[in-house]
């Protein structure tokens, strides 16, 4: 049985940086983040505990794909992705608590 995953995007409050990763669970994964779990990795160097996008698949080798997409995209690449679906860039923490 395969298991679904998905893609997402975190920066900080001044958006001054992105990261774009790829999880089995997103929530457990952006809980993670945004409560430094793991104090050496990127995201906790650079504060970014800010959800503001994500997309979800079927299995997590769609996901993989995806995430090499983006990341081999340029910075205004990702921008426009994440202004295409969150344009305040709000973070969607509260949307996805509630999973």
């Amino acid at each position: 049985m395969q298991k679904g995953g998905a893609v997402y995007i975190m920066t900080n409050l001044r958006h001054t940086v992105l990261y774009t990763g790829v999880t089995n669970d997103l929530l457990r994964r952006v809980y993670e983040h945004r409560n430094k779990l793991n104090p050496n990795t990127f995201t906790a160097k650079y504060n970014l505990t800010k959800l503001v996008f994500f997309e979800s698949f079927h299995s997590i080798e769609e996901a993989i794909l995806r995430e090499k997409q983006i990341k081999g995209g340029s910075r205004k690449a990702k921008e426009g992705l994440i202004n295409s679906l969150n344009p305040e860039w709000e973070d969607l923490w509260d949307e996805i608590k509630e999973w």
